[in-house]
C-alpha cells in the first residue's frame, strides 16, 4: 500500500509522483487552466456518478467537513497507511457534503466524491477569500463583469470535469458597495453554467459579506443577504444564531424554507446549543422550523479523541443526529445492490474470500454501502452485540459485520442491515450473502416487503431448518449453499432467489439463531473436514430438488428424522446425546449481500481487448543489484466502449528466468497485491526488484458493480522487461 509517512521533495505538480489531491491557492492557477497539466489530475476524477440529481423537498442535512486544514489522510488518492484515519460513514443521515479548506479553491479529493454518490449524497467543492489575500483577489475577480464570468465558468468547469455537484461560496472580506454588481454577476454567472453543465448541481452562499458590502454575520436569511440567496441555491447561515433565527428565516425564504440551512458549529464555537454532545438541541430547533441545518465539522469526534474510541464515539455521536433528523437516504434503491460494509480503512484486504494484503491502510474510495446499525449505548451481556469488525478475516475489503454474544436455544435476534426503497418488476431477485459461524450458530437474513396497499410481507432467508422462527414470517426460503472452500475457505455463500413483482423491498435485517440439536450433532461431526450438510427444509423445497441442488460431496439432511431413516440415499443416526449440546455462546460473521436480477456474474472483457500501456518509466538502482521502478500504467478498451466497473485491483507478479535459463517463471508463485484503482490507470512508485527478477507482469483485475472480479489468470496486463537494463527514466513507455 501507498504510504503517507514519506517525506517527499518539493511538490511539482507536472512530475510524477504518488498522486494526491491538492487546492488550487491564486487566481492565477485558476484561471491558466494549469490544473488539466498536472501529473495529478487525471486520478482526481470521481469514478462514482450521482444517480438520482434531484434534491427531497424536506429539511435537509448538509455536512461541511473541516479538520486539520483538509487534504490530511484523504489526500492520498491511490490510498494511505493509516488504519486510524478519519472517515464518515453515516452517509444515510446526509443529504449534502462540502469539504471545506482555507485555500481559494477547495477541490473535493475523488474519494469523498465517490463514497459519498455511492450513497446518494452530492458533493461540493468551496470557494474562499479571507485576510488580505483575500481583498487582493477580491479586487481582481470583480474588477469587471467579464472577469467574475471568467472565473466563474473556471469553477464550474473543475466540478464537470472532477465530477464533483457545486460550490459553497464564502467571500469572507469587506467589499466596497461598487464591487457588489460583480460579485452577484459571479455567484449568478456560477449557478447559471452549473446547472447547465451539471444538472441538479447546487451553488450555496456563506452567511459573510453582506449587500452593502460589509463584513457583517447576520446568523439569518434576511434582507442583507437575501440577494445573494436569491441567485443561488441556498444560504448558509453562520452559526451564531438565536433560537428564533430559524423561524424568521424560514418566513424570509417563503416557498425555498428549505434551502436555507442553518449552521451548527459542532466544536461549540459560539453555536446555539452549545454542539458538541448538545448538538442535536440546534438540530431539533431546525427540524422544528422546517429548515435545513448545516452540521460544521462533525471531526470534532476525531480531532479531540473523544472517549472510548473513534469507532464507538462517533456511532453514538451520529445517533444523536438520527434521533433528531431521521434517515433521509434509504438503500437499495436500485439494482445491482452489492455492500462489503468497507468504512474504507482496516488491517487488511480480502477479494472474494482470500486475504491479498495484511498491511494498515485507508482509502475512502473503498467504502461500501454502509449498513444501518442501531447504536446501543449500553449491551448487556446477556445479548448479541452488533459490530463493523476490523480483526476478524473480511470476505471482501477490510471489514466485516460479527454477530457475538449470548443467544439460547430456542430464542433468535435481528439487527437491520439495511433501509431499502427498491421497487421489483418482473425479473426475480437473486440475492447471495457469504458467513462464517460457530457450529452453534446460524445466520439468515430476513427481507421486508410492502405493496401499492401498504400490506407488509416477511421473508426469511435461512439455511437449516428455521422452526422455531417460521411463525414470524410469511415466507421462509432455505438458500442453496455454494461450495468455496477452495475458492474461499472458511466461507459459506448462500444463494436464493425470490419473485415479488410489484412490491418494495423496504428493510434488509440480520437473523441469528440456532440450529436443531441433531442438525447441531451434524455440523460438529464433519467441522473438522469443512464439510457441510445440506439441510432441505420441508416447507420449500422436495426431496427431489434438494438432491439435485446439493453440492458436491456435501452431506444432506432432510427434516425432523427419526433415527436410521434416509433421505434420497444419505443415512444419518440421530441421537440427542451431549454431543449436541454446545454453550449458549453465538459467534456468526456476515461477510458481503449481493442483490441483482441475474444469477450470472458479469461477462468481463477477454484480456486481448485491453489496451494496457506503462508510462513515465523510472528504474533506479538499489542495494545487492536490486532495483526500484516507478511507472503510471494506463488502460483502456481497444474499441473505445466503456466497461461498468466498480474498481480494480492491481497486482503483480515477479518473474525470474527458470532453470533452463527462460525467463518468465513466478517467483514462488506470487501474484502480490499492490493497491486498487478507482480511474483507469495506477502509479507505482518505487517497487522493489531483486537481483534475479527478469520480468515484471502487472495485472489489472476488473471488478464489476455486483462485486464480482475477473480471473487473475484471465485478466489484463501489462508486462515489463527490466533484465539487464540500467537505471533511466523513460516517459515514453519504452526501456
Amino acid at each position: 500500500m501507498i504510504s503517507s509517512a514519506m517525506d517527499p521533495p518539493p511538490f511539482d505538480p507536472l512530475q510524477p509522483s504518488i498522486p494526491i489531491s491538492y487546492p488550487l491557492k491564486t487566481l492565477e492557477e485558476l484561471e491558466s487552466r494549469a490544473y488539466f497539466k498536472s501529473f495529478h489530475y487525471p486520478f482526481n476524477k470521481s469514478s462514482v456518478p450521482l444517480k438520482s440529481s434531484v434534491l427531497d423537498n424536506r429539511p435537509r442535512i448538509l455536512v461541511c467537513h473541516d479538520m486539520q486544514g483538509g487534504y490530511v489522510d484523504d489526500k492520498w488518492v491511490q490510498g494511505g497507511n493509516n488504519e486510524s484515519a478519519y472517515a464518515i460513514w453515516h452517509w444515510y443521515l446526509i443529504d449534502i457534503f462540502v469539504y471545506f479548506s482555507h485555500n481559494l479553491v477547495t477541490l473535493p479529493p475523488p474519494c469523498w466524491t465517490n463514497t459519498a454518490h455511492r450513497h446518494g449524497v452530492k458533493v461540493l467543492g468551496t470557494f474562499i477569500t479571507e485576510g488580505s489575500d483575500g481583498i487582493e483577489t477580491c479586487n481582481k475577480l470583480l474588477a469587471t463583469k467579464e472577469s467574475a464570468q471568467l472565473y466563474a465558468e473556471r469553477l464550474a468547469e473543475l466540478a464537470a470535469v472532477l465530477g464533483f455537484d457545486g460550490w459553497l461560496m464564502n467571500i469572507e472580506v469587506s467589499l466596497d458597495a461598487a464591487q457588489i454588481p460583480n460579485l452577484k454577476e459571479f455567484v449568478s454567472h456560477l449557478t447559471q453554467i452549473m446547472h447547465s453543465s451539471v444538472p441538479g448541481s447546487l451553488v450555496i452562499w456563506y452567511d459573510s459579506v453582506t449587500i452593502t458590502g460589509e463584513l457583517l454575520y447576520q446568523n439569518q436569511l434576511n434582507e442583507k443577504n437575501k440577494p445573494f440567496f436569491d441567485i443561488c441555491d441556498g444560504i448558509f447561515a453562520n452559526y451564531g444564531w438565536e433560537e428564533d433565527y430559524p423561524k424568521l428565516s424560514a418566513a424570509v425564504a417563503g416557498d425555498r424554507k428549505f434551502d436555507v440551512y442553518m449552521g451548527i458549529d459542532v466544536f461549540g464555537r459560539g453555536t446555539y446549543g452549545g454542539g458538541q454532545w448538545n448538538t442535536n438541541t440546534a438540530l431539533d430547533v431546525c427540524k422544528k422550523d422546517d429548515v435545513s441545518a448545516v452540521l460544521f465539522a462533525p471531526g470534532w469526534v476525531y480531532e479531540t479523541k473523544q472517549p472510548p474510541d473513534f469507532q464507538t464515539a462517533q456511532n453514538k455521536w451520529w445517533s444523536l443526529v438520527k434521533k433528531s433528523w431521521g434517515v433521509v437516504k434509504f438503500y437499495p434503491n436500485s439494482l445491482p445492490f452489492y455492500s462489503n460494509f468497507d468504512q474504507g480503512r482496516g488491517y487488511h484486504i480480502s477479494v472474494e474470500g482470500v486475504q491479498v494484503s495484511n498491511s494498515p491502510w485507508n482509502n475512502i474510495s473503498s467504502q461500501g454501502f454502509q449498513p444501518f446499525l442501531e447504536y446501543k449505548d449500553n449491551p448487556t451481556p446477556d445479548s448479541i452485540q452488533v459490530l463493523v469488525d476490523f480483526k476478524e478475516e473480511s470476505y471482501s475489503g477490510g471489514v466485516n459485520i460479527t454477530f457475538k454474544g449470548t443467544l439460547k436455544d430456542n430464542n433468535d435476534f435481528t439487527a437491520r442491515l439495511f433501509q431499502g426503497n427498491l421497487l421489483l418488476g418482473e425479473l426475480p431477485l437473486h440475492l447471495t450473502y457469504s458467513v462464517k459461524s460457530d457450529v452453534g450458530s446460524m445466520l439468515g437474513l430476513s427481507l421486508q416487503f410492502s405493496s401499492n396497499l401498504d400490506e407488509r410481507t416477511l421473508v426469511l432467508i435461512a439455511p437449516w431448518e428455521a422452526n422455531q422462527l417460521s411463525n414470524k414470517f410469511s415466507k421462509v426460503i432455505v438458500p442453496h449453499m455454494v461450495n468455496t472452500q477452495e475458492m474461499a475457505p472458511g466461507w459459506v455463500i448462500q444463494e436464493s432467489s425470490i419473485q415479488m413483482n410489484g412490491y418494495t423491498l423496504t428493510e434488509i435485517h440480520a437473523v441469528c439463531y440456532r440450529p436443531k440439536p441433531e442438525i447441531r450433532k451434524l455440523r460438529l461431526e464433519h467441522k473438522s473436514d469443512e464439510s457441510e450438510v445440506f439441510y432441505k427444509s420441508s416447507i420449500d423445497l422436495t426431496t427431489e430438488e434438494v438432491i439435485n441442488n446439493k453440492p458436491p460431496g456435501v452431506l444432506l439432511f432432510c427434516g425432523s428424522i427419526p433415527d436410521d431413516q434416509t433421505c434420497g440415499g444419505s443415512q444419518h443416526n440421530i441421537n440427542n446425546d451431549t454431543s449436541a449440546q454446545v454453550s449458549s455462546e453465538y459467534f456468526a460473521v456476515l461477510g458481503h449481500i449481493t442483490i441483482k436480477t441475474s444469477k450470472e456474474n458479469p461477462v468481463f472483457p477477454p484480456s486481448s481487448s485491453w489496451l494496457v500501456e506503462g508510462q513515465y518509466i523510472k528504474l533506479s538502482s538499489g542495494s545487492q543489484g536490486s532495483k526500484k521502478l516507478s511507472v503510471k500504467i494506463t488502460w483502456k478498451l481497444k474499441d473505445g466502449s466503456k466497461f461498468q466497473s466498480s474498481k480494480y485491483n492491481i497486482y503483480v507478479e515477479k518473474l525470474a528466468k527458470t532453470a533452463t535459463g527462460n525467463s518468465g517463471g513466478r517467483v514462488e508463485d506470487i501474484q502480490e497485491y499492490i493497491g486498487v484503482a478507482y480511474v483507469e490507470a495506477f502509479y507505482v512508485y518505487d517497487l522493489a526488484i531483486p537481483s534475479n527478477i527478469t520480468s515484471l507482469k502487472f495485472i489489472v483485475q476488473v471488478c464489476g458493480v455486483d462485486g464480482a472480479c475477473q480471473k487473475l489468470d484471465d485478466s489484463p496486463y501489462y508486462q515489463l522487461d527490466v533484465e539487464g537494463k540500467q537505471p533511466l527514466t523513460n516517459l515514453d513507455g519504452d526501456i
